[in-house]
């Protein structure tokens, strides 16, 4: 009997489901912990559980959803990248939220380019990049290029690649690799982020192969895109961009398979984020505009996601002000349940000793784990004293900060991904009053007790004990949890009725949702169901509808819906490309391979549609595709003149699709 696996890997949990191979029933499923930093651990442990239901030699595909590239993007971590920009000017380095996505790391600005019709600017100039590539620092793990107009002409992208390649040995993200739209600052935004994921999405398909070759499995690996659909592990290795948002899109198929429900919004918590996206008609819509994760903008087409640094794992912060108040998120920390549960010795003496301090130092009841297995290169003089501290394993945050100055070291180290902190989040608050087991409750109780003595303006404490802090820490997650829903429910709304996130939030809003009768008497539901996904959703959401006044949707195996979602989607490649007109009688078809001048503008149309359909069908027979359906889109921009039709652009979209061959 044939069977497919899907596998989930997120900040917190690793997923595994066992579907018939006609994918009608749940055969076996399992949760792990997510391992860091080598992810076979977690991969492995999840896998093993459903294969003792089954026999490995019956697995006839697998596919692979992830959290951790969008994970990574909220968070700002990733790895440390250089760009090489060519043909911009300095001033368009500050636009798209370039600067941010760089974070310091360094820019390798070189002549070049071209123009909107594909025409060579200025030469590139290769001696100067040589030079460049020689002095950047170590500890770099990938480069983007970006040049101007390279999705008219990708030459200077191309040969800037090889030089790199041969003198660094780093991979090199391509931005016309990553999308034929205009926008080169755009482009080069989302080159840089590629770039910072590679190693994190190589890693944990690694993972997968190899315990796949333990096992004995031959079966084909897949990847979600953030469209949903599926990709060959190798394209996932290559550009990992087109997994953000690969296990929200594997939830909302996920959704759809569980419930049957066509109109719904479906909210999916993680440990790090909460994903919520509109299904219409059993579909998710597709962005435009791009996937948007945290505060990038992206070029990746993805589904209409929104996405908040909201889970279980989300970090409690104390809202400055006379009354306090709390606030969750975006970072995600371990729960110190989680940490005590293998840190037991060391995370109870901290807590102990700082219950019994009559004033606890700045930072009690936070701990920092090592993420890497060996001491990173690349490091300033304060990072390596932070990371030597570290060497030997998990400590208190003071033991490892032991100066203001050292506390920016940490973040760097954090936001590279070669630390973590743990500390107070609501999983912590779960365990408390009893609405989780799965780790140290005893810790639980100690880090919420000492969070608890924090004090607001007033100088009041917080809360007079772990539990009363606990309650407010979930009731603070449904309030967060109804802000995120009403604001995607005024997105999606489709009348224009202001900003979302005002919307969500006012005081009108408010009334509604308190049922308030005065003189006004406002009311406000939602009036489509919510669909909760995610491990925690049962612990979270039925508060949540009862405040929206909808129907919460919590279906059996909420919990592993990624990894079911993961197995239950299509194939689809696609392939897009443009033809402009320079002037009156001349035609330019932009080929994958760079530009093509041509006098007839039907022959140019034909030249790209080929040369697109055939690159679109060689990475869906890749992928293992055997009945491939072809879908065409033109769109053609003209315009009147003396009245007659001036071609000025067209744009073509063919997309090869179908179901994975199963092994």
């Amino acid at each position: 009997m044939s069977v497919l696996l899907g596998i989930d890997t997120g900040g917190t949990y690793t997923d595994a489901v066992i579907l018939d191979a006609s994918e009608s029933r749940v055969i076996a499923w399992a949760k792990a912990l997510t391992t860091r930093p080598d992810l076979a651990g977690g991969v492995g442990a999840a896998m093993d559980a459903v294969l003792a239901q089954v026999s490995a030699a019956d697995v006839a595909m697998v596919s692979l959803s992830t959290t951790l590239a969008t994970n990574a993007l909220v968070e700002g971590q990733g790895g440390r990248v250089a760009l090489v920009f060519i043909g911009f000017e300095a001033a368009e380095l500050t636009r798209d939220g370039l600067t941010e996505a760089l974070r310091g790391d360094p820019v390798i600005t070189l002549t070049g380019g071209h123009s909107h019709a594909g025409a060579e600017i200025a030469p590139l100039d290769l001696t100067a990049l040589g030079s460049a590539l020689a002095a950047l620092p170590p500890g770099l793990t990938g480069v983007a290029v970006a040049a101007r107009f390279a999705t008219r002409n990708p030459g200077h992208e191309l040969a800037a690649a090889a030089l790199i390649r041969a003198a660094t040995g780093l991979p090199v993200t391509c931005s016309h690799e990553l999308s034929s739209a205009l926008g080169g600052p755009k482009r080069a935004l989302t080159a840089v982020l590629n770039a910072r994921l590679i190693g994190l999405i190589a890693r944990l398909i690694d993972a997968v192969q190899a315990h796949m070759a333990l096992r004995g499995i031959t079966a084909r690996l897949m990847v979600v895109r953030g469209d949903g659909a599926l990709i060959g592990a190798a394209l996932a290795r290559e550009k990992p961009i087109e997994t953000i948002l690969s296990g929200p899109a594997a939830s909302i198929a996920g959704a759809g398979w569980l419930t049957g429900e066509r109109d719904a919004l479906v909210s999916d918590i993680g440990g790090t984020t909460t994903d919520i996206c509109l299904l219409r008609d059993g579909r998710p819509q597709i962005d435009p505009q791009g996937a948007r994760v945290g505060p990038y903008r992206t070029m990746v087409e993805a589904v209409a996601m929104r996405t908040w640094g909201l889970g279980g794992d989300s970090e409690v912060h104390l809202v400055e002000g006379l009354e306090g108040g709390l606030r969750l998120g975006p970072r995600r920390l371990m729960p110190v349940a989680l940490l005590a549960r293998d840190q037991g010795a060391m995370v109870h003496r901290a807590l102990d000793a700082a219950l019994a301090a009559e004033a606890p130092p700045e930072g009690a009841g936070r701990f920092v784990l090592p993420l890497w297995s060996e001491m990173p290169c690349g490091l300033d003089p304060r990072e390596g004293a932070v990371a030597a501290r570290l060497s030997d394993g998990p400590l208190p945050l003071g033991d490892v900060v032991r100066s203001r100055v050292e506390g920016p070291a940490l973040q760097r180290l954090v936001g590279r991904g070669l630390a973590m902190v743990a500390g107070v989040t609501p999983s912590d608050a779960a365990h408390v009053l009893g609405l989780s087991d799965a780790w140290d409750r005893s810790a639980a109780d100690k880090a919420l007790a000492l969070f608890a003595r924090k004090r607001n303006g007033r100088g009041d404490r917080i809360a007079p004990d772990a539990a009363t802090m606990a309650r407010a820490i979930v009731e603070q997650v449904t309030a967060q949890t109804v802000d995120c829903l009403l604001e995607a429910a005024f997105a999606e709304d489709g009348r224009a009725m202001g900003d979302p996130a005002t919307l969500a939030r006012h005081p009108l809003t408010r009334a509604g949702l308190d049922g308030h009768r005065g003189v006004v008497v406002p009311t406000l539901t939602l009036g489509v169901p919510v669909v909760g996904l995610g491990a925690s959703a049962p612990t979270y959401y039925g508060a949540v509808g009862r405040r929206l006044g909808t129907r919460m949707v919590l279906p059996a195996h909420a919990g592993v819906a990624n990894a079911i979602g993961a197995v239950v989607g299509q194939v689809a490649m696609v392939a897009t490309g443009t033809v402009t007109s320079p002037g009156p009688g001349a035609y330019v078809a932009h080929l994958p391979t760079g530009p093509q001048r041509l006098t007839d503008r039907d022959a140019a149309l034909t030249l790209l549609r080929d040369a697109l359909t055939a690159d679109a069908t060689i990475r869906a027979r890749a992928a293992g595709v055997e009945d491939i359906r072809l879908t065409v889109a033109q769109d053609v921009t003209e315009v009147a003149v003396a009245g007659s039709a001036m071609f000025i652009e067209a744009r073509l979209r063919i997309t090869a699709q179908g179901r994975p061959r199963i092994a």
